[in-house]
């Protein structure tokens, strides 16, 4: 009973006239009326002061305005919200991965989803630099890692380990290394970064590598160097799954192994998504740990 005659109040209130709100919502005056004095029943206190041209809020009906008007922009959210997951997704979805991740396993992701939903066309930025959602009216973005940014919403998609390896043959010339000071005396295999990472004492730690083999931007190309012994590497595991298992490389410094990286889709922090954003979530996350298999 508490919210018959709500709609009523609002549009009378807005209107400053029973007249214009029942124009406005198609019905008569009578029946404004009817819903405005049931709800100063129901409260028991008088919402308006009536006069023959207008009626005009009382303090207690602006109070009461102030909280339904909250409730109806709700309602209407819940209604659109409601609509939109009914609705086959659609429309143009703008999206942010890392470089080299969003080529090798996101992309073929969002092409299997275009394939399944037609009526979806994707904006994708390729990108190693964290871009601000909000500035840049990004929809979705895949990260790696901790969170820094509170004001998005984030959900775990995946996760990746990354380890430090070596091809039998490189490990026999040179011997396996079981500390972290040994690999300054390992040719290393480097992307960007001339650093690499390692648990010690519950704490990482950054190792900065002294001999540096061959550096390149592509983890699949440092992957194929690692087996032709030309050094350690330290990767991701899903760029050399396969052949650990097969035996053309072998893991060193386990126990100083980081604990496994969250994968994360975020988006901005709002109450709903378009369905279309909202789906494409779920089919990340059911569908992103098969695709990390490696392919090679």
């Amino acid at each position: 009973m508490r919210w018959q005659g709500m709609v009523e109040f609002v549009a009378a209130a807005q209107a400053a006239s029973f007249t214009q709100a029942a124009k406005q919502l198609g019905t008569s005056v009578a029946h404004i009326s009817r819903s405005v004095s049931a709800l100063e029943e129901y409260y028991n206190t008088q919402l308006f002061i009536r006069s023959t041209r207008k009626v005009v809020l009382t303090q207690q009906g602006e109070l009461l305005l102030h909280h339904a008007k909250k409730a109806q922009a709700v309602l209407e959210q819940g209604e659109w919200a409601l609509k939109e997951q009914q609705a086959q997704p659609s429309g143009q979805l703008k999206i942010t991965a890392p470089v080299m991740f969003g080529e090798q396993f996101i992309m073929p992701l969002v092409h299997r989803f275009m394939a399944k939903y037609p009526k979806v066309s994707v904006n994708m930025m390729l990108s190693n630099q964290s871009l601000d959602l909000i500035s840049e009216h990004i929809d979705l973005a895949i990260r790696i890692g901790e969170l820094a940014d509170s004001n998005l919403t984030a959900r775990r998609i995946g996760a990746r380990a990354v380890v430090v390896c070596g091809a039998p043959s490189y490990l026999e010339q040179q011997g396996e290394p079981y500390s972290l000071s040994e690999l300054n005396y390992h040719h290393c295999l480097v992307g960007h970064s001339d650093y690499w990472r390692f648990a010690e004492q519950q704490r990482v730690r950054h190792v900065k590598i002294s001999k540096t083999r061959l550096r390149c931007n592509s983890g699949w190309a440092l992957a194929d160097a690692a087996k032709q012994g030309l050094g350690l590497v330290q990767l991701p595991d899903y760029y050399v799954r396969s052949d650990l298992q097969q035996g053309r490389l072998h893991e060193v410094l386990q126990p100083f192994a980081i604990r496994k990286e969250p994968i994360w889709a975020v988006t901005p922090a709002n109450l709903y998504l378009a369905n279309a954003t909202k789906t494409l979530l779920d089919y990340f996350a059911d569908h992103l740990s098969e695709t990390l298999k490696p392919n090679f």
